[in-house]
């Protein structure tokens, strides 16, 4: 089996976090696999479609679409207390520090920058929370975007170098970057953010064994409280695991059709 944590795997620190973090549980659970790289430009869903997929995270839109969808293992609880010990996430809109953007409508006629069309934190949500906006004024918000920038550490350096006007960030990357990048973290300013949707969970492949899906979802459940990987578990900011139910991601699905019933398909 292969592991993987590129969704949250900011820079060099914490891919080695989960790298740590990755092969304790794969050991944990008492099965043969290894933690992969699977770095950008690669498509994550390469990654989530291989039937040797133990463990790994998988947005939550593309997984609550997929057909047949992969096992749900556990859902990741960060430790900021913005999060208030819940499962969730959110996208934080973000601006350069020094921008004279103080609301989003400050941001209307601007450059926008974007991940993927995929992604639940950097498409969908800004998507279904600017979609209001776009109605009220009949047409585009943006003067041009950018992308697929692809991760979201790529996004916070369009807005960086001025490429972009304002962006998305997944929060609890967001969070990632602000402890382990803050040379980057601190030239940006967060003016608005999405509501809360369940964190994007980690996965294993529809074609795993029940069994052995069972003994990654217990090791995972032990390495949030595994003294040996306290280190790993403050470089990413992590509180715990908790189960991960398939049904709640269903309405990260019924929020890009609220989107698209409100005359706002694209980001523009």
């Amino acid at each position: 089996m292969i592991a993987n944590a590129r969704m949250y795997s900011v820079d060099a620190a914490c891919a080695a976090a989960w790298r740590a973090l990755l092969e304790w549980v794969l050991h944990r659970a008492g099965v043969e696999g290894e933690v992969v790289d699977h770095r950008p430009p690669l498509p994550l869903e390469t990654l989530w479609s291989r039937p040797d997929l133990g463990c790994a995270f998988m947005c939550g839109y593309p997984f609550a679409r997929a057909t047949p969808q992969p096992i749900p293992l556990v859902a990741l609880v960060p430790s900021p207390e913005r999060y208030r010990g819940k499962p969730v996430y959110w996208t934080d809109l973000v601006v350069r520090d020094d921008a004279p953007l103080h609301t989003i409508a400050d941001a209307f006629g601007r450059v926008m920058a974007y991940t993927t069309e995929g992604s639940q934190s950097g498409y969908q949500a800004p998507r279904r929370f600017l979609a209001p906006y776009a109605k009220e004024r009949g047409g585009s918000l943006f003067a041009s975007t950018i992308g697929p920038l692809i991760t979201p550490r790529r996004v916070a350096e369009a807005i960086v170098t001025g490429a972009a006007d304002i962006g998305p960030l997944d929060s609890y990357a967001h969070d990632l970057l602000r402890q382990n990048e803050p040379g980057i973290a601190s030239r940006l300013r967060t003016i608005a953010s999405t509501p809360p949707m369940p964190i994007p969970p980690l996965v294993a492949a529809p074609t795993i064994g029940s069994g052995d899906a069972k003994r990654l979802r217990e090791a995972l459940y032990a390495a949030g409280g595994a003294d040996e990987l306290q280190a790993a578990r403050t470089a990413l900011l992590i509180e715990g695991f908790v189960p991960a139910d398939a049904r709640t991601y269903a309405v990260l699905v019924a929020e890009a059709a609220e989107a698209d019933r409100l005359g706002y398909p694209r980001l523009a």
